[in-house]
């Protein structure tokens, strides 16, 4: 692999890049504009409804912060100038077709101009509703390479995507297990080959996926919902329940008796493995098993079982992701395409500045619940690798991507982690955390200190549920008895009790398989494209991405958990 100069490549380049007021896209905005001041247009696909309500979310979101200090003080009294020629901000939707651009104009105008299309918008809500995640990270993906082909000078499609979907959990005989597209069934360890996806296949081995029926099932259900007369609220839990956690039917259908099936009837076979069994067999083996496909109406089990894990997918987040990439492996043509997928996306490792991010991100999450105090034991294996990558690396790879591959027909995965080069362990988070935050105590809104010390360690899920007995349901069983004894007297007590333990147990089940993840991201294809900058000379210093440069203990100690 061959590579020119970088910045030279982005002179004079139009770019369409989705999903603007992303985490990731502001990075890659802001890097672009102070490493190539002379890129001819940044076209900033932004939800909105009309131009000015783009342009005031552009201002607040994305040029309006604190990330853009180091473009401000370099362009001074001319920053704002230099913004409203390079940026042009474009209200729209890639849940629609044209990416719901309505401005004529504005819509011709990018089909002349675009050179590259950088696909960042998704929602990454591992418990969305499922109509929502499908129709943005699927079908919004199929929309931006619809947008893409109709662009005249397109060199390059890059979508950004996540490492994350590329395993699973499954249920057979030994018990719960997670694994990889790479591993063999069963195994709880093993290498994610850089491979893309096939259109339809799954990570259980299972058949039968068809983004068209799951479109068309989705739109049922809501019609369904529709039809009930079912509230907001109800449609939002409905739809989030179909994806991925339960059943509306309710605990008994996943696994109590199933009627008209012999061995289902029996109650030997819940309707989770019902369904799996159905989709891996054919008609006439289905007759021989004593399956057979329920007719689509209220009792049936494809229509109401969540999608997502039927297939192998641990959420609704990863599995949407994994049919977008299939779409455009499926529908690219000769657009050379792009898929990065970085793991876990922490704070900027150096540019513009150490330790910039925004929000509570994943692993922050964790460190934010210690350092108040509030998290009082951890879940999962304490010496399992936690993949995680500073963000401005992940930006990085991206531009050197564009540069590597445009106007090459290609298909190229790349998969940007530290898993293989350089590992963190969660045993090496509790360390940093433990060490920050007794030097540097968390103080509490009465001025006080708050001391941390080393968690409980819960490394299997029975730990956990006893834990959870002895700690919080013993406490709430009592509590309902005495709320019975004493009128309701603690009645809002005890709710409040009921429901943070109900969003506690959603979020292990959503979080579970990551959190006993023993795999490592292979990065082949990512070390050949870092070895193409470096072969290329001086601009490998300006374009980092080897996590091997990290020095973890001090990226945590001095740059992630204190901030900018």
């Amino acid at each position: 692999m061959e590579l020119g100069s970088i910045v030279e490549f982005l002179e004079n380049k139009s770019i369409l890049v989705t999903g603007a007021t992303g985490f990731l896209a502001k990075i890659f905005v802001e890097r672009i504009l102070r490493t190539q001041p002379n890129v001819k247009k940044l076209f900033l696909l932004l939800r909105a409804g009309d131009t000015k309500s783009a342009t005031q979310r552009l201002h607040n979101e994305v040029i309006g912060k604190e990330l853009f200090w180091v473009l401000r003080e370099k362009w001074a009294s001319d920053f704002n100038s230099f913004v409203s020629k390079k940026l042009t901000p474009v209200p729209g939707d890639i849940s629609c077709d044209d990416l719901g651009v309505t401005d004529s104009n504005l819509r011709e105008e990018m089909w002349r101009e675009v050179d590259i299309v950088v696909n960042l918008a998704a929602t990454t809500n591992f418990d969305e509703r499922y109509d929502v995640a499908l129709g943005i990270n699927a079908l919004g993906a199929r929309h931006v390479l619809d947008f893409a082909k109709k662009c005249v000078k397109i060199k390059m499609l890059l979508h950004v995507s996540t490492g994350w979907y590329m395993f699973g959990h499954f249920q057979n005989g030994s018990g719960l297990g997670v694994f990889s597209a790479a591993y063999v069934a069963g195994e709880q360890s093993g290498l994610i080959l850089e491979q893309p996806f096939q259109m339809g296949e799954t990570l259980n081995g299972t058949f039968g996926l068809d983004i068209e029926e799951e479109k068309k099932l989705m739109e049922e259900r809501l019609d369904e919902l529709q039809s009930e007369g079912a509230t907001r609220e109800a449609v939002t839990l409905a739809m989030k329940d179909f994806g991925i956690q339960r059943c509306p039917m309710g605990r008994a259908a996943h696994f109590g008796p199933w009627p008209g099936i012999p061995k289902y009837r029996a109650g030997q076979v819940n309707t989770i493995q019902y369904c799996s069994d159905l989709s891996r067999h054919g008609p006439k083996e289905q007759a021989v098993l004593g399956l057979r496909k329920q007719p689509v109406g209220p009792l049936c089990p494809f229509k109401f079982l969540y999608r997502a894990k039927m297939h192998g997918w641990p959420n609704t987040y990863v599995f949407t992701k994994a049919m977008g990439e299939m779409l455009l492996g499926h529908l690219k043509e000769n657009l050379p395409l792009v898929i990065l997928r970085p793991t876990i996306v922490s704070s900027t490792y150096k540019e513009p500045f150490p330790g910039w991010v925004e929000g509570i991100r994943t692993i922050d999450s964790f460190a934010v619940g210690y350092g108040k105090g509030r998290l009082t034991f951890f879940l999962g294996d304490i010496e399992a690798i936690v993949d995680v990558i500073p963000a401005d690396m992940v930006v990085n790879s991206m531009i050197v991507a564009m540069a590597a591959h445009a106007n090459q027909p290609c298909e190229v995965i790349y998969q940007v982690g530290s898993s293989v080069k350089n590992p963190v362990r969660y045993s090496n988070l509790q360390d940093f955390g433990l060490r920050y935050f007794t030097k540097n105590p968390w103080i509490n809104k009465d001025g006080k200190a708050v001391k941390v010390g080393k968690v409980t360690v819960l490394s299997t899920m029975d730990s956990f549920h006893r834990y959870m007995a002895l700690r919080y349901l013993l406490l709430l069983k009592g509590l309902q008895f005495v709320n019975t004894a004493f009128c309701q007297y603690f009645r809002g007590t005890y709710t409040d009790l009921n429901r943070r333990i109900k969003f506690l147990l959603r979020l292990i089940e959503l979080y579970k398989p990551y959190l006993f993840f023993k795999g490592v991201f292979d990065d082949m294809n990512t070390e050949k494209l870092r070895m193409a900058v470096t072969a290329s000379g001086a601009e490998a210093d300006l374009f980092y991405f080897d996590p091997k440069c990290i020095d973890w203990e001090d990226y945590f100690m001095n740059i992630h958990i204190p901030g900018p």
